[in-house]
């Protein structure tokens, strides 16, 4: 009796432990020394815990650069499994793309293992992650996920870098670039110049609509411009796949779609949702995209509002 009860108290142990473990997302080389771990389609749920980014990482002659360990403590903790599979080298920086914590809120996990390890990212994220973002976006993972993330704490960037900041660690380069009010006007873009892999952010997506409330349409349209000028060859968005120059153009030109329509047809008189149906019609190679039903209504009347605030510039 005392042997069953054993095994059953250690059964719900490991329930519990697994409970709280991301499952496991294989490591895909798409340079000489850059690895991107892709993230699941869709939004943060009990299913995937909340992770849904592309954390990528350098492995450099002595330590691993990592960008975006992703949304929760848990996340991180598979993101170390992932490295640890491929170095044992430490993870001595950490780079945050922007304020929206699926993509940085993972540095708990880092900062755990690696506590000397220098977190970075654009100087209005760190502003606006101690100014009351960290904890909304603490709250928005585990309302999401119903739990899944409890435990996270908000590891903030301490060490700001801005446009045009050129980070050298060991033999690589990695260059930091700021396009203003662009995703979430507290974005940066990673050029690891020896790979020539450029790290987007949400900047950038690819097969997968996401949230533009924070973003500005034509700063997100120069955003791709400063991406595809970068003299990078491989190009890692916020969410989806990993790809070529071709992939910031397809994303760029849906921008230009929805941002160029809908000042045309506001001319015309129209409000948003008569516009929707015209604006749907020339997004056809966009329709198959993850979210498109849920977002599109969204991204126009962001569109318009805009269009019209740019009208009395």
């Amino acid at each position: 009796m005392k042997f069953f009860l054993l095994f059953f108290c250690l059964l719900l142990l490991s329930l519990a432990a697994l409970a709280d473990t991301v499952p496991d997302y294989a490591a895909d080389k798409i340079a000489e020394n850059s690895y991107v771990i892709h993230g699941p389609a869709g939004f943060p749920s009990p299913e995937n815990k909340g992770f849904m980014n592309n954390p990528v990482f350098t492995i450099t002659a002595k330590s691993v650069v990592l960008i975006d360990p992703g949304s929760s403590l848990y996340t991180g903790e598979m993101v170390l499994r992932q490295i640890k599979k491929l170095t044992n080298k430490p993870i001595t920086h950490v780079l945050s793309t922007h304020v929206h914590g699926d993509h940085w809120l993972g540095n708990h996990a880092i900062k755990n293992t690696f506590p000397n390890a220098k977190f970075l990212a654009h100087p209005e994220m760190i502003s606006q992650a101690n100014a009351g973002a960290a904890d909304r976006w603490l709250k928005i993972m585990m309302d999401m996920t119903k739990g899944a993330t409890k435990g996270t704490i908000a590891v903030i960037p301490e060490k700001a870098v801005n446009d045009a900041a050129r980070i050298i660690v060991d033999n690589y380069t990695f260059e930091i670039l700021a396009p203003k009010q662009a995703h979430s006007g507290t974005d940066i873009m990673i050029h690891i110049v020896e790979d020539k892999v450029l790290v987007s952010g949400d900047n950038i997506l690819n097969q997968r609509l996401g949230r533009l409330d924070d973003a500005s349409f034509r700063g997100s349209i120069n955003a791709c411009d400063v991406a595809l000028a970068s003299g990078a060859k491989i190009f890692v968005p916020g969410h989806g796949p990993t790809g070529d120059a071709a992939m910031v153009s397809t994303f760029k030109n849906y921008l230009s779609i929805i941002y160029n329509s809908a000042s045309e047809l506001m001319d015309e008189g129209l409000s948003d949702f008569e516009m929707k149906p015209k604006i749907v019609a020339k997004l056809k190679a966009f329709h198959g995209w993850v979210d498109f039903d849920n977002q599109i209504g969204k991204h126009v009347s962001l569109a318009v509002l805009e269009a019209e605030k740019a009208s009395f510039e």
